[in-house]
């Protein structure tokens, strides 16, 4: 029965990205760190603990990674303050990013999706790096990011927890948990935040960040038959998000379509509803199946200056997994089919770029683990897509332990997508560029879907130093693209070209950590990451916009002993160092408006420090950028919004400079 139980628990009750591996992490331990990794996985897996959102103000889910060395956070532009995530130097797009497995943020949410799911709602984060698992999918191309989100059946009856940053952001979340019967719980998430001023902090004419608005309600149940093998969860979301940015005289009422003043409005409601049931079968433990369902609603609509974008999409996706062992459990295998149907009404003014896109598929992933040193996950999928045809995605990571507290890891794989060109462009509607599309032959907006395989190697080892612990390695990626939709901007700042690539175009990341306990309670989290990002364009060879090839991470972390009322004190420093970017052309712009070709290096730092009271109340206080670092001039042609060289999509740096917050927390257990 003790079996049972954890096989519920840890496959069926999140479906985990390597649900035939992971049992081997259950541990229980007096201290967990925030950040864990796995000597035993087989794919390379950081588990991102809700001990490690707590070290920073993240609001919400693009927020959630300033902590964390492998993944790079930047602002997408100077006005919306949306933030958007890399991995292996390349953007979201390439990331599958799911929640509890299933796919949520694509399609018409890839550009403000993140800032969807609030920071409270999330219990543990699993990021992986290179090519995902088969059984989620075939689009993951640099790797998979997926959130869980806390559990009725684990959350505490209510919690509370309050914010206010000085660039006049406010934000409430409280949680609502029910215990239903013996079997049922129920918990209730609310969540609302705001930006109430309007401030322009670099004198430019435009405000730094938007005004907003944003309510999210999700209501969530878990039913648990431990006995019976059964476990199964629904949930209902619902909502909308307003956004007003632009110069800071902008009125939606007399300026909106007019060339008065320079402004935007960004609305969006989202309606989700998803459903999972697992069982294990009764005196098989090994074998269990899974079901996934869900159905969301999108509707955005949006204007940036005299551009109109507005996008909905309606979509349902369906898994099911079968999982089970050959002979024993060292040989262990997951299959099924899954389903996925996406119905876009797209207009970008007034073309119609709306589309239906459906795909089923099939899956068999085979893991072999001699419960010693050695695994390997083995995968591929048969898809039937209505635009990308029928193709084969296969998968293998493998792991070995030479010596004590080392691992070895390689992956490889095979990534197929459609690009959503405007959806994930949504920045360069900030610009008096034209957009246009060059090919015409293919079937996702005349282009051709994308192709990319992903291989990677990497190397961890813990030691002991000084009688103190630490580990180091490093993870060698590269990504070559077959085919890509090419977002152009090289070739002349009054315009952005989409096309098929026509030459090269790859990404290779390096990254080297240092991690050490300097003394009691007393951490220090280093990476130094390199990345050599080179594309083919009509008018060169270059590297990635927008894309520090050098970057340098530090964290430091401390926390006093917990008294005996639970009271104790917490600090944390995160440093990072930017190196300079390629910046696109802009020789054709008037000279006051004209970019050097790259941008300089420049250093970041945010500190946050926590009281615990006890453990129902603590409050926190925190800062970003404290060095006021601003890129210098943020939005050409701010003096002429409506002229040829207006351009808010070039972002390199912090816009808004230093920012202060403040928070509490609290809970009734």
């Amino acid at each position: 029965m003790q079996k049972k139980i954890v096989l519920l628990a840890a496959i069926l009750l999140a479906f985990p990205v390597f649900s035939q591996e992971n049992l081997d992490e259950v541990k229980v331990t007096k201290k967990r760190k925030g950040l864990q990794k796995s000597f035993t996985v087989t794919a390379n897996t950081t588990l991102v603990t809700s001990k490690e959102l707590l070290k920073a103000a993240c609001c919400n889910l693009a927020e959630s990674f300033e902590t964390n060395p492998s993944i790079d956070v930047n602002f997408s532009d100077a006005l919306t303050g949306t933030k958007q995530i890399k991995m292996l130097g390349l953007t979201s797009p390439y990331l599958m990013i799911t929640e509890e497995n299933v796919p949520s943020v694509r399609g018409a949410s890839q550009a403000y999706g993140l800032s969807f799911t609030p920071g409270t709602w999330v219990e543990s984060i699993q990021i992986t790096k290179g090519a995902g698992s088969v059984v989620n999918g075939y689009e993951s191309i640099s790797g998979q990011i997926n959130t869980e989100l806390i559990k009725p059946i684990n959350d505490i009856p209510f919690f509370l927890n309050a914010y206010g940053s000085t660039d006049s952001r406010f934000e409430l979340n409280t949680h609502f948990n029910t215990q239903l019967s013996q079997k049922w719980s129920s918990s209730l998430f609310v969540h609302g935040n705001t930006r109430v001023s309007k401030m322009d902090q670099n004198n430019d004419g435009f405000m730094d960040n938007p005004l907003a608005k944003q309510i999210n309600v999700m209501n969530r149940y878990q039913y648990y038959d431990a006995e019976n093998g059964l476990v199964s969860f629904i949930n209902f979301r619902y909502m909308n998000d307003k956004k007003q940015a632009g110069e800071v005289g902008f009125d939606p009422d007399t300026d909106r379509g007019t060339t008065n003043r320079w402004g935007s409005e960004i609305n969006t409601q989202r309606l989700d509803l998803a459903t999972k049931v697992g069982y294990v079968f009764k005196d098989m433990p090994f074998q269990s199946i899974g079901f996934q369902n869900a159905f969301t609603l999108h509707d955005q609509n949006s204007y940036y200056g005299l551009n109109v974008y507005d996008i909905k999409q309606s979509s349902f996706y369906s898994n099911l997994i079968f999982n089970s062992i050959i002979n024993n459990t060292k040989h262990k295998f997951a299959t099924g089919i899954n389903f996925a149907y996406d119905n876009y009404n797209e207009f970008v003014g007034l073309t119609d770029y709306g589309r239906v896109d459906n795909s089923v598929g099939a899956f068999f992933e085979y893991t072999y683990d001699n419960d010693d040193n050695f695994s390997l996950v083995l995968g591929g999928r048969v898809d039937n897509h209505n635009r990308l045809g029928t193709f084969v995605t296969p998968r293998l990571h493998l792991r070995y332990n030479p010596w004590e507290k080392s691992v070895i890891r390689f992956s490889a794989g095979r990534g197929k997508r459609a690009a959503n060109i405007f959806a994930e462009n949504q920045s360069l509607f900030a610009s008096s560029r034209t957009l246009s599309i060059l090919d015409t032959d293919g079937k996702i907006y005349g282009l051709n879907p994308e192709i990319a395989w992903n291989y990677g190697l990497s190397f961890n080892q813990k030691f002991q130093l000084f009688g103190r612990n630490g580990d180091a390695g490093f993870d060698l990626y590269r990504t070559d693209f077959q085919n890509q939709t090419v977002v152009d901007v090289m070739q002349s700042p009054q315009q952005v070209l989409f096309y098929n690539l026509k030459g090269k175009s790859y990404a290779t990341s390096l990254q080297i950590e240092f991690n050490y306990e300097l003394a009691n309670r007393f951490s220090l989290r280093s990476a130094y990451k390199y990345y050599d990002i080179q594309t083919q364009y009509l008018s060169g060879v270059y590297q990635r916009p927008l894309q520090a090839k050098h970057r340098f991470f530090g964290n430091l972390e401390y926390e006093t002993g917990r008294s005996e009322s639970g009271s104790q004190w917490r600090f944390d420093a995160t440093y990072n160092w930017l190196g300079k970017q390629q910046l696109p052309v802009t020789t054709s712009n008037p000279a006051q408006d004209r970019l050097p070709d790259f941008s300089p290096s420049y250093n970041l730092i945010n500190a946050q420090v926590t009281h615990v009271f006890s453990s129902n109340f603590e409050v926190y206080v925190g800062g970003e950028n404290i060095g006021n670092y601003k890129q210098s001039k943020a939005i050409l042609g701010a003096e002429t919004p409506f002229g040829s060289a207006f351009d808010a999509s070039i972002v390199y740096a912090p816009i808004f400079g230093q920012m202060y917050y403040a928070g509490l927390r609290f809970k009734i257990k």
